[in-house]
């Protein structure tokens, strides 16, 4: 069989459409709390901004390059651009079906009404024409646009208003046009008086209602929002000389000046002014997108988050404390009795704040290194490795300049941390560094310790209680052997060594994969039981996927919870029909890296930053972490047990790379595994909070030293 026109692989753009689908059916799902509705459409939007940016952008500068080559689905580039602009088309009809039919409409019997601009009556008209005159007026800055060679570059993801003017002369047929970038610095919602309610007008519509105050004495013919996206599919040249810091922030700035790869403006368009910006912009049919209500549906996520309107919201999931680990505890004298492993963010993720503060003041703490990903505006990690870096501990971060989206931040905090004397590594060349570790070096009585923290999150507090994540804590030697190996590796010119548990991208991660996919199948053709669980974020990788075929075939059980994109056809006959692929989209992000295999009843049990994709085995530093401990290994176990079984929040793929719902909705006792998890979360901080108080702890008078 042709290669380029395989049944064996789904394409991975459509893939992943299909994934933001399904965090679509969220936003139309009744049983989902209004407000949370809007989230889930706020996100499906910033999703689609990145997909643009990066995915399609990407595709088309191969076209640019006259790269109409085939992936492994047996599509071109062209095919995969057509495709993909008729399932985002249908999405993002879906989008303004589900915000303008039923959205606004519930949001509005709830109290929260979103006005426009032909809809003001006169007192709000007063209040809203005060706001401009104070507000707005003074910090917008109108453009005059005679041409497409005068075009500014406006930046991406940016809401605009398009002013068309009569011509200079009435006997010319040429418009004159300018554009009112709208500033970033201002609410997008503008709030107006209502008792007992929440009204607001966006504040494009407020400019519109007053722009004939912005071209006095000039008629205004139209005035339209419109949005444009930018390529930003860009990386630093490090196949050639120069600082790395250098060279990200010239890559922050092609981003701004980049080809324009998505057209967005309101339906109310004319054709006249249509073809002007679809021109001017050099942006094809298949990436104009008229939309029939607000641009920037993403904005709303801050709209979601109103005080006031909890009935509207989901009940609080309060990250619970772990029995393990009380308030008042060291945790070097936790982690020197027993490993921790935490599942975030049913459990907290205060204990590795703790961990790295009390490495930070502790006078014993020789060193500390650690990989920043991405993090939080106001960190306390960052502000504590500053701290110990201050206190003379020995500091070590490499600080990822290439997470995209967090540059700008990370320079930032690469900075910051220099000056606060930590030793700063700004990445490899070549390679991401996107392992999640930390370890801390202390001077104990019997010699020195190391204590170690493995990820499959970053260290951000703040997705830390958002994404469903696994952080495992140990000072057991060979892992801390391990980690120092790994550290020295990276920040060094030393040569991969073999490592005594752990596994690293990109040089023995995906050998290791590859070699516990065949011990199954081995050991199925033997007669043996065969079994793999794997919960991943993203399955695109082909060989990994040709080595899951062929355990298949040899008549191992495969069960795979894959969030986003899968490339892999499940339940085809003599190919995949023993494995089974599911997805889980519910309240909390699953982000969470597990892999178990059976190995004879003896299972191998691991925690990753990696998914099973290309970049990740290939062209980044990750990390393959075997958890031995037997209390932690049943819990992992536990959580793709349950995640396997979840009936409410989970679907199917089908073989066609269509998803099914694993249950009915709306299912009488349906299994919500998020929910279980935080049930369980809670069940036994309640446990831990009673045997505290059924213990007895006398309180002995002090004695005078003697």
């Amino acid at each position: 069989m042709d290669k380029r026109s395989s049944p064996q692989f789904l394409n991975r753009e459509l893939s992943w459409l299909e994934f933001n689908a399904r965090v679509l059916e969220e936003a139309t799902d009744p049983a989902v709390p209004l407000l949370e509705r809007l989230k889930f459409l706020a996100i499906t939007s910033s999703n689609l901004d990145e997909f643009f940016m990066v995915r399609v952008g990407g595709l088309l500068q191969l076209l640019e390059q006259g790269k109409n080559i085939f992936d492994p689905a047996g599509l071109t580039t062209r095919q995969q651009l057509l495709q993909i602009s008729r399932r985002t088309h249908k999405l993002v009809a879906d989008q303004y079906g589900c915000l303008l039919q039923e959205l606004d409409v519930l949001m509005k019997g709830a109290g929260i009404e979103r006005v426009s601009a032909s809809q003001f009556d006169p007192s709000q008209h007063g209040h809203l024409e005060s706001i401009f005159t104070h507000e707005i007026y003074p910090v917008i800055t109108p453009m005059a646009v005679k041409s497409a060679s005068e075009f500014p570059r406006l930046p991406g993801l940016g809401v605009n208003l398009i002013v068309r003017l009569t011509p200079d002369k009435p006997t010319s047929r040429r418009h004159r046009y300018a554009l009112i970038p709208v500033p970033r610095r201002l609410n997008r919602f503008v709030s107006l008086p209502a008792k007992g309610r929440h009204t607001y007008a966006l504040v494009e519509e407020v400019i519109l209602a007053f722009v004939h105050r912005i071209f006095p004495g000039e008629p205004v013919l139209e005035c339209v929002p419109f949005r444009l996206t930018r390529n930003a599919d860009m990386v630093a040249r490090e196949d050639q000389a120069g600082d790395l810091l250098a060279q990200m922030r010239e890559v922050l700035d092609a981003r701004k000046r980049s080809a324009c790869v998505r057209l967005e403006f309101s339906d109310r368009i004319t054709k006249t002014t249509r073809l002007f910006l679809q021109q001017t912009l050099r942006v094809p049919d298949d990436f104009v997108y008229p939309v029939p209500g607000p641009l920037d549906l993403a904005a709303f996520a801050s709209l979601a988050s109103l005080p006031g309107f909890e009935e509207h919201k989901y009940v609080p999931w309060m990250p619970q404390p772990i029995p393990q680990i009380r308030p008042a505890d060291s945790m070097f004298d936790v982690l020197a009795r027993h490993d921790v492993l935490l599942h975030h963010p049913y459990e907290s993720f205060e204990p590795i704040e703790r961990f790295i503060e009390q490495a930070a003041d502790d006078p014993d703490v020789l060193a500390i290194k650690q990989i920043l990903y991405r993090t939080s505006a106001n960190s306390r990690i960052v502000a504590a490795l500053a701290r110990a870096a201050s206190k003379g501990k020995q500091v070590t971060v490499i600080v990822e300049l290439k997470a995209r989206f967090d540059e700008a931040r990370n320079i930032d905090w690469a900075q910051a941390l220099e000056q606060a004397g930590v030793n700063v590594i700004y990445g490899l060349a070549r390679l991401k560094v996107h392992a999640k570790i930390c370890i801390v070096v202390r001077r104990e009585a019997d010699g020195v310790r190391r204590y170690v923290h493995f990820g499959t999150g970053n260290y951000n507090e703040i997705t830390a209680g958002l994404y469903s994540d696994i952080s495992l804590m140990t000072s057991q030697e060979d892992y801390g052997a391990d980690a120092t190996t790994f550290f020295n590796t990276i920040t060094g010119y030393s040569q991969p060594v073999r490592y005594r548990k752990i596994e690293a991208a990109p040089q023995g991660l995906r050998a290791r994969v590859l070699e516990l996919i065949e011990s199954e199948m081995l050991r199925s053709q033997q007669g043996q039981k065969g079994h793999i669980m794997a919960k991943l974020n993203s399955l695109v990788d082909a060989e990994v996927i040709r080595a899951l075929y062929q355990a298949s075939q040899a008549g191992v059980q495969i069960q795979l919870n894959v969030r986003g994109i899968c490339c892999l056809r499940p339940g085809v006959p003599k190919l995949s029909e023993n494995i089974t692929v599911t997805s889980i989209v519910d309240r909390f992000l699953e982000h969470a890296r597990i892999l178990y295999f059976r190995h004879g009843g003896d299972a191998l049990i691991f925690i990753s930053s990696a998914d099973w994709m290309p970049r990740n085995l290939d062209r980044r530093v990750e990390l393959l972490v075997p958890v031995e401990d037997a209390t932690s290994r049943e819990k992992l176990t536990a959580i793709l047990k349950t995640s396997f079984s979840d009936t409410a929040a989970a679907r199917l793929l089908q073989p066609d790379g269509h998803y099914s719902r694993a249950a009915p909705h709306g299912t009488t006792g349906a299994l919500r595994s998020q929910q279980v998890f935080c049930d369980r979360a809670r069940e036994a901080a309640r446990e831990a909070q009673k045997a505290h108080y059924q213990s007895f702890e006398p309180q002995l008078p002090a004695r005078p030293i003697q």
